[in-house]
């Protein structure tokens, strides 16, 4: 983060993602077959582009993604790893990867925000992969995911002490 010059907010914005993504990961267990290092990598990098983009860390924008994802590159991150940053933003594609949407789902949940149709689309993934019901994988995601929306407050606190 120092190398690319992020500011510290953006550094807590990301480790908090990072978390979050470890606390899915872990309910998920290893049954479903996720490059979990992927997914925590990309949770903690997905937003590198707005260190070139500091006005999207407190608002929106799209700018960043792309930048970082080249900003990736030119660090020499692994294009399957460097995509992360580029499509964080766009789950609803037809060829998002499981390990993609889980960076997404981390990233709206870290806050206490909820997607129905991220939520359903990842739990239908994980029924695929595991052979239970789609409304039993909804049922575990959506009371993990609930637990973690709890918490939102906290990471939102723990964020705002770092400045943009």
């Amino acid at each position: 983060m120092r190398a690319v010059g992020a500011p510290p907010r953006l550094g807590a914005h990301l480790r908090a993602v990072h978390d979050v993504a470890v606390e899915i990961l872990d309910r998920l267990g290893d049954d479903v077959g996720v490059d979990r290092e992927a997914v925590l990598f990309g949770a903690a990098t997905h937003d590198i582009g707005k260190a070139r983009f500091p006005e999207e860390l407190p608002g929106a924008g799209t700018e960043h993604e792309t930048a970082g994802e080249a900003l990736l590159r030119s660090l020499g991150v692994e294009d399957r790893l460097a995509r992360f940053a580029a499509v964080h933003g766009r789950w609803d594609r037809a060829d998002a990867t499981v390990e993609e949407l889980l960076v997404t789902l981390a990233d709206k949940v870290w806050k206490g925000r909820g997607e129905a149709g991220l939520e359903q689309k990842v739990a239908e993934v994980v029924a695929a992969a595991t052979g239970e019901p789609v409304w039993a994988a909804f049922m575990r995601l959506d009371d993990e995911l609930t637990r973690i929306a709890d918490c939102a407050d906290d990471r939102l606190a723990f964020q705002a002490r770092f400045s943009l």
